[in-house]
């Protein structure tokens, strides 16, 4: 399939999943920050693979956070269905992992400085 056509779809769950995560933190994710970093969409477009960033609020971890979003998955997918109706045929199942790019980055950071 055309790249062009896999980065406008990627963009555009990213952007519609970042809504959703907003809306739906403070009911499913007890209140924490969740933000989509990267989308990769498979080249058939049955695959998204979700890159987020948690943010624990509360004295909660980010491992119950995250198994809190892979508990809510089909309540995501549905959510991202109802918004993406008219632009996709199909709405790809959703992988979500956790993007650890922003801590690796300050650990190299800080082993330089050392």
């Amino acid at each position: 399939m055309d790249n062009n056509r896999l980065q406008k779809v990627a963009r555009l769950i990213q952007k519609d999943m970042g809504e959703i995560l907003r809306y739906e933190s403070k009911n499913l994710f007890k209140g924490a920050m969740i933000t989509v970093t990267r989308v990769r969409v498979s080249s058939d477009l049955s695959i998204a693979k979700v890159y987020i960033s948690i943010f624990a609020l509360g004295g909660v971890t980010n491992d119950e956070i995250y198994q809190l979003v892979q508990a809510n998955k089909p309540f995501l997918r549905n959510k991202l269905a109802t918004m993406e109706r008219n632009q996709l045929r199909i709405i790809p199942d959703l992988t979500f992992f956790v993007d650890d790019s922003l801590d690796y980055s300050e650990n190299i950071d800080r082993l330089l400085k050392s």
